[in-house]
């Protein structure tokens, strides 16, 4: 190749970044080509990407970070067959099983969470899910938990339950609770490879379920499963049709005795090209960098802000370990970020 030839594919490079970044600024939608071609643009551009997808952060989030903490309130035994889960009944991982948690634990881990600098907290429970017309003890008591959290802590109310219809949404609704937390986990055409115990509907259903209840709609996936550029925007698509307001991006962190434990981990610029794509595609939403990026992004994790992140979640995961909040918040401050408070 020409030095000509070189300079002439930068310049196209750069034009088309340039090009997306208009549209992001001014919450125009990419279409499926632009958003592929982001999704797969040559690492020699990160640096020019993230410099946009910044742009396109501050423009539409500020300089705000949301950190949120999870409690995972009832581990293990679950009868879904998800090839990442180790608290998935068909897995061979060894991790903590017990039932629910009570109340009071919930509530002491939230106060905890809110002194670490957290500002949203989430219940967490494994299992398929919880409909309005068969509810059980379990149910109840995490309608009791977030009653409690209501009257006794000053945190964004979350939780991740499964599967809900309607009328278990409108139940946490009425109990106090402000958002509910949903992973779709991978594109509708890649589906199938990850998980056959319940179809994608059910999972669209329940977003749907919680946006038409009056609750703030979490939804994302989790990448490196082997899934392809094209599916990593199909599933940006589908969040966009949706209408969900917060997008988790998690990225496999292979767990030892589940399906994938042998999966290679994404190198850290693919992970902040596809950061920077998500905020490219949803400019005007929470893009939130959850699971697996201690791992996986390394000494890079403060690019993630950078990249178009402008959420993280603090603290341990359901089943692995985060890391301090003492170096979370530092991270924040060195880059010139500040914390949201309730």
């Amino acid at each position: 190749m020409t030095r000509t030839s070189i300079l002439t594919e930068e310049y196209a490079a750069l034009d088309f970044i340039k090009t997306v970044e208009g549209k992001a600024l001014n919450d125009e939608p990419l279409t499926w080509d632009e958003a592929v071609a982001v999704m797969k643009m040559d690492h020699a551009h990160i640096f020019d990407l993230i410099a946009v997808a910044n742009r396109v952060r501050r423009k539409h989030k500020g300089d705000k970070i949301s950190l949120c903490s999870i409690i995972n309130a009832r581990s293990g035994g679950c009868g879904e067959d998800c090839a990442f889960c180790p608290q998935s009944a068909r897995a061979q991982s060894v991790i903590p099983e017990y039932g629910m948690v009570s109340p009071s634990a919930v509530v002491d881990c939230a106060k905890k969470a809110i002194n670490a600098g957290a500002h949203k907290f989430g219940v967490v429970t494994s299992g398929y899910g919880f409909t309005g017309s068969d509810r059980d003890a379990d149910f109840d008591t995490i309608l009791d938990s977030i009653r409690e959290m209501k009257r006794n802590v000053d945190v964004h109310r979350c939780a991740s339950l499964g599967v809900i219809d309607e009328k278990a949404a409108r139940a946490l609704k009425a109990a106090g609770l402000e958002e509910y937390h949903h992973n779709l986990e991978t594109a509708r055409s890649f589906i199938q490879n990850i998980r056959t115990t319940h179809s994608y509907d059910e999972d669209v259903n329940a977003v749907k379920a919680a946006k038409s209840a009056g609750l703030r709609a979490c939804c994302g996936g989790i990448f490196g499963m082997g899934e392809s550029p094209e599916q990593r925007v199909e599933l940006a698509f589908t969040l966009r049709e949706l209408g969900v307001d917060s997008v988790p991006l998690n990225f496999l962190n292979p767990v030892k005795g589940t399906r994938l434990e042998n999966m290679e981990p994404l190198a850290p610029l693919e992970i902040l090209t596809i950061i920077a794509g998500y905020r490219m595609i949803l400019p005007t939403k929470d893009i939130k960098v959850a699971g697996g990026r201690e791992k996986n992004l390394r000494d890079l994790q403060c690019l993630m802000f950078a990249a178009g992140a402008n959420s993280t979640m603090a603290g341990n995961y359901l089943t692995t370990e985060g890391r301090s909040a003492e170096d979370d918040l530092a991270m924040i401050r060195d880059l010139g970020l500040t914390v949201i408070g309730r």
